[in-house]
């Protein structure tokens, strides 16, 4: 078996999970990925998405990111975000008022886009770690 991949989710302001895992699955600019071990060196500009990373003792954390950059170079994995938020810390229902009120203020511009998207991630990665 392969050594396990090291793993740093790292936002802006502080490092929100390190360690050890078996695949990571992130949404890129490109697509979804999925990095298994021995996986060839990636540089992919992050979406607003969820990423997915499951342990070598089968633990899966489910993380709310935004933006930012993924990199995988010899079984390290480095997801640098400008903003990420593990699922076990959001607040389900005060996430889903927030993405009702996103979508009072409107959809005209890019500011309230991108607070319709952060919401809607945000439920979705809470929902994915149920």
């Amino acid at each position: 078996m392969a050594d396990p991949l090291h793993v740093e989710l790292v936002a802006a302001d502080r490092t929100v999970w390190s360690g050890e895992a078996t695949i990571v699955v992130a949404r890129t600019t490109e697509g979804d990925v999925g990095i298994l071990p021995d996986h060839a060196p990636l540089l992919g500009l992050l979406a607003d998405g969820v990423v997915e990373i499951r342990t070598p003792s089968s633990e899966t954390f489910v993380a709310a990111v935004h933006g930012g950059f993924l990199s995988v170079a010899q079984n390290r994995v480095s997801i640098l975000a400008e903003f990420a938020e593990m699922a076990r810390e959001i607040d389900l229902e005060q996430a889903r008022r927030d993405l009702e009120r996103a979508q009072a203020a409107g959809t005209d511009d890019e500011d309230a886009l991108d607070a319709v998207r952060r919401a809607e991630t945000r439920i979705r990665a809470v929902e994915m770690a149920q």
